[in-house]
């Protein structure tokens, strides 16, 4: 028996589409429902990946743990991870094909129709339900003809479509009628509901709001949410999250916001310890004395790492490394402290980089990407960071690049079928690897704050510490709660029931 679908769409980028189906999973699930996400085209630096070693979109990751389940790669069988304004890494099934400009994608991915039907296909055979997200705007005029991922996947599943607009960035009736108007009169059948997303303030001031809404666009609206306060996975760089400032705590952690930052998640479980501020930084005047730099991963090291000198941040970088603050590079990061990076094989341009020179490593980019979970522990951390000694760690790898150390310590023991490796580098308080979710264990993180709290004498009896897990757990519930109290889930119930 095939799954039925439903489909969130949206006005545009940015309107909560990712966090509403995340919420909707949470709910079904909850619900006794065998329910999963499914996004046909994703463009994204954030991502994750699967028990198989394959690559899918972190929101759809997040999504699939909201339904609680394993993500798979059929829930993204299409992600565009960009390298640069006019080009993405396009990444099949899991797998990077190479990279594309935007001119060549858009005539190749008409040859990914199969793959995608394929694999939403693979999906509606295991589960009830496949709530399924669209991207950007469904009223692209110009990008209509060969969509793959809002309403010709809506066609293709044939889904009835939730519209969402974000009202919290103002003209949301321009926003959904002005949508609904511009859809063929075939796509506007298919749209069964409206939802009015990130309301602030009190909702009976906006029953009138409501009305006109039902009126204009001849659907019932399915929901007014609020302003969830929900701290979760972003997906990209335009994340909010970017933007924060440091907070008066006990310590203050500065992360280098590159122009291609990837994988920023993984300081999420940092930021929300009450004694850890996490701010991102883009120029040497905000940089200060920070109790730790962290430089993040990135998908075109050689450019930021160009980039990271101009910008005067690698000379600000070097001086606090110098003077003892305990600087961490991540994956691409990682790559950046080193002497050289090369790239022989043309991955992200070609040519050869001096690096930062903080470590002893060399860097080169080959055509093979390393894709795969591990889990391990530190080895005997010196420097500052030495209380992390011996913690056990587990996350993920997402790198071209391969490093040799040539001097200095490894800074993991990770374990491999063929028995433990040693992985990473430290020299003095100077730290790096590839490994993403480094501290997202209770042990890690806890183990990082005292270590910088040592740093400057100080002592906390109890230092706080967070399971990622758990607590990622826990904001998927209030996000549950707060789509199950401010939609309406009978609504809901039958138009998944009665479809198109």
């Amino acid at each position: 028996m095939s799954a039925k679908p439903i489909m969130v769409q949206g006005t545009m980028s940015g309107v909560g589409k990712s966090l509403l189906v995340a919420g909707l999973c949470r709910v079904l699930s909850q619900d006794g429902l065998r329910v999963a996400p499914f996004k046909s085209q994703n463009m994204a630096l954030n991502s994750a990946i699967t028990p198989d070693g394959l690559e899918l979109g972190r929101a759809q990751a997040l999504q699939a743990e909201a339904a609680g389940i394993e993500p798979r790669v059929d829930m993204n069988p299409v992600l565009l991870k960009p390298t640069s304004d006019v080009g993405s890494q396009v990444v099949v099934r899991g797998v990077p094909l190479g990279t594309m400009p935007a001119r060549e994608y858009f005539s190749f991915k008409r040859s990914l129709k199969d793959t995608i039907r394929d694999s939403y296909q693979a999906l509606a055979a295991d589960f009830d339900v496949i709530v399924i997200e669209g991207a950007g705007s469904p009223v692209e005029l110009n990008l209509k003809r060969d969509d793959i991922v809002n309403m010709g996947m809506a066609k293709m599943a044939s889904a009835p479509v939730l519209l969402v607009g974000d009202i919290d960035r103002g003209g949301v009736f321009a926003q959904l009628v002005g949508t609904m108007m511009l859809l063929d009169e075939d796509e506007r059948r298919m749209v069964k509901a409206s939802i009015v997303n990130k309301f602030r303030g009190d909702p009976t001031l906006f029953d009138e709001g409501l009305d006109i809404l039902r009126e204009r666009m001849g659907v019932p609206v399915a929901g007014l949410v609020p302003y969830l306060d929900v701290d979760l996975e972003d997906e990209d760089s335009m994340s909010e999250r970017l933007l924060s400032r440091a907070r008066d705590t006990l310590v203050d952690i500065a992360v280098i916001r590159l122009p291609k930052i990837s994988n920023f998640t993984d300081f999420i479980v940092l930021d929300a310890l009450s004694s850890v501020s996490v701010r991102y930084v883009t120029a040497p005047q905000e940089l200060g004395r920070p109790d730790l730099v962290i430089i993040p991963g990135t998908k075109a090291t050689m450019n930021d790492l160009t980039w990271l000198r101009r910008s005067g941040l690698e000379a600000a970088v070097t001086r606090l490394a110098t003077s003892g603050t305990p600087i961490l590079g991540i994956c691409g990061g990682y790559q950046m402290l080193g002497l050289s990076v090369r790239d022989p094989e043309g991955v992200e341009g070609g040519g050869e980089l001096t690096g930062m020179g903080l470590l002893p490593i060399h860097t080169t980019f080959g055509t093979e990407k390393r894709t795969t979970r591990v889990e391990g522990s530190f080895q005997g951390v010196e420097g500052p960071l030495a209380s992390l000694a011996g913690c056990p760690v587990q996350g993920y790898e997402i790198h071209m690049g391969r490093t040799i150390r040539d001097g200095g310590l490894p800074l993991l023991r990770l374990a491999t079928e063929r028995g433990y490796i040693e992985d990473g580098c430290q020299s003095g308080n100077v730290y790096g690897c590839y490994l993403h979710g480094i501290f997202d264990s209770a042990d890690a993180n806890q183990a990082l704050v005292k270590s910088l709290l040592d740093c400057r004498g100080l002592t906390v009896e109890d230092a706080p510490f967070l399971d990622m897990a758990t607590y990622r757990s826990h904001q998927l519930d209030i996000l549950a709660d707060g789509v199950r109290s401010s939609m309406d889930m009978d609504l809901i119930y039958r138009i998944i029931e009665e479809g198109l």
